[in-house]
């Protein structure tokens, strides 16, 4: 049985100071038996994020890496400098940089094969929109935004995380039925398995609104291996409570 993962994405938010509450809180009351837990925070944080988990059993990440190895792009963050602060996660392809900042399904698969060689592990988020939905295209976007990873990365692709995030359901307080998820969250598991070999090799996170009010539900479906969290991760009693929703 694969242990869950639970990921809280701060998104742009945060301060040295509300981050260290918070942290300190997530350390002493943490129960790794529960589940795994990151904490992905914005590259000014990462230095903090070091300091106050090492000690701890829990991991970190950045939310976003450059395509490029170095050079003349201001304003990129290279995996290498991710690595100098001993991140072990960074997001990939979430929504809001597809739809904010125009990130392509070839972009999101050249940074997922970036993060990869340095040693990262890549949670690469897919979803569809509303629009998608009523036009009966989910399928159809999630596979091929997920066939674009898998072409660019080849035989690591056991070694990527992948997040179903609904873009109607992101901070919208909405969130995918439990029928909803499991549908694609199974379509997902046949597609890594048919590039891998292997049904379990892949952890396949859920991320759309996540709460402790339906973790409980969501967390217990075959083939929900974990959240990914947004709002509910700047509370450490919300996402502590959706980390317990993952006792065995």
């Amino acid at each position: 049985m694969r242990k869950k993962l639970i990921v809280g994405n701060w998104k742009m938010n945060g301060s040295l100071q509300t981050n260290q509450v918070l942290l300190a809180s997530l350390c002493q009351a943490f129960d790794p038996a529960n589940a795994d837990l990151a904490i992905c925070g914005s590259t000014p944080y990462l230095s903090q994020l070091q300091t106050c988990l090492s000690a701890s059993s829990i991991e970190w990440g950045a939310q976003d890496v450059s395509s490029h190895e170095s050079g003349a792009f201001t304003g990129e963050v290279s995996a290498s400098m991710l690595k100098d602060f001993a991140c072990r996660f960074v997001i990939v392809g979430h929504s809001e940089r597809r739809q904010y900042q125009g990130e392509s399904d070839d972009l999101v698969a050249a940074k997922a094969q970036r993060a990869l060689a340095a040693g990262l592990t890549p949670i690469v988020c897919v979803g569809e929109t509303a629009r998608d939905r009523e036009a009966g295209r989910t399928e159809f976007v999630v596979k091929r935004q997920l066939s674009a990873v898998i072409h660019a990365v080849g035989h690591c692709t056991s070694e990527l995380i992948v997040a179903y995030e609904p873009v109607w359901a992101i901070g919208t307080g909405e969130h995918a039925s439990a029928e909803q998820v499991q549908s694609v969250h199974r379509v997902l598991r046949a597609q890594l398995q048919a590039a891998t070999g292997h049904s379990d090799r892949n952890r396949i996170l859920y991320g759309g609104s996540v709460s402790p009010s339906n973790a409980a539900e969501l967390l217990t479906l075959s083939d929900v291996d974990g959240a990914l969290v947004g709002g509910a991760s700047r509370d450490a009693h919300q996402l502590l409570s959706i980390v317990s929703a993952c006792r065995p």
